[in-house]
């Protein structure tokens, strides 16, 4: 492992940063609780369980899409400083995680999610920095002298990619200022997390369009890109269900952009095509949460 890698030549700076985001995550979480009223130690009963199966979820997850990087070295496995930690995988195995949770403990599930929704995403933003050490998670090459310099790219093995771990880091930031400050004037338990949902799924979607290194369900098709259109999909369904029907044409906006990026792609059309598709559809997703998590009345109770 180079040296880069290394805090003081010891510590990888890939394992420091994760777990520095989920200790954020956690402290976050804790204050959410009080916040809200729910039981003593409910944070930290939930984070004991969702740690330790978030981690192995995301690495099931990576692992499960890359056997071909692990056929020759199968101990690689089990070398997770090394890097290959997916965050859908984490998501999935949390979510079902506090699912089980929120049935034994008798908890709204809404509630839950809303509580660890803020400091998900800021421990996204955090972990994003230990593919910076680790070089992975970068985009296509960068030709252009003119923008072959950090952020806008990242050298590896002397050459210049788009840093796209840089600007999902950027933009979980900017996600997590936003639900920190809605947060406490959502309309319907539930609703911090779904706008997480949409906001982060947008940015995800359009950022794995970039990659260079993404996992793969079948050639050209990236599995956390399919993954992040099918959830902002969700997210408008459930929306669609809540609003008033005057304002459920708003959530036309995502629908059809979703189907501009669908026939773009499957019309192979060309790099430019696909990215300035994909934008479009982030930036009508983004419209989407901003008009549909207005509240214009009083902030919801809690159930504890």
């Amino acid at each position: 492992m180079p040296s880069s890698r290394l805090l003081f030549g010891l510590i990888p700076w890939y394992s420091l940063l994760v777990v520095s985001g989920m200790a954020v995550a956690v402290f976050l979480s804790y204050l959410e609780e009080r916040r809200m009223g729910l039981p003593k130690d409910t944070c930290l009963d939930l984070a004991l369980r969702i740690i330790p199966f978030g981690v192995l979820g995301a690495r099931l997850y990576y692992v499960l899409f890359s056997l071909d990087e692990y056929a020759a070295d199968p101990l690689g496995v089990f070398r997770i400083w090394e890097g290959g930690l997916a965050i859908y995988g984490g998501v999935i195995a949390g979510f079902l995680t506090i699912v089980i949770f929120a049935r034994k403990k008798r908890i709204p599930l809404p509630t839950l999610l809303d509580m660890a929704a803020p400091g998900l995403v800021l421990a996204q933003a955090i972990g994003r920095w230990g593919n910076f050490f680790n070089m992975e998670a970068y985009g296509v090459e960068i030709t252009s002298p003119a923008w072959q310099f950090f952020p806008a790219g990242v050298l590896i093995d002397g050459h210049w990619h788009m840093a796209t771990f840089f600007y999902e880091s950027t933009l979980d930031l900017c996600v997590f200022c936003w639900l920190w400050r809605w947060r406490k004037h959502r309309t319907h338990p539930g609703d911090t997390v779904l706008a997480y949902f949409l906001l982060y799924g947008a940015a995800r979607a359009v950022i794995e369009g970039f990659r260079e290194d993404s996992l793969y369900l079948l050639p050209g098709l990236r599995v956390s890109q399919l993954l992040s259109i099918l959830l902002c999909f969700a997210v408008c369904i459930v929306w669609t269900a809540r609003n008033p029907y005057k304002r459920r044409f708003w959530l036309l906006l995502p629908s059809a952009a979703l189907d501009a990026v669908l026939i773009v792609h499957l019309t192979g059309r060309g790099l430019g095509a696909r990215t300035l598709s994909l934008v479009l559809y982030g930036a009508a997703c983004i419209a989407c949460v901003l008009i549909l998590s207005r509240t214009g009345g009083t902030p919801c109770r809690q159930e504890s």
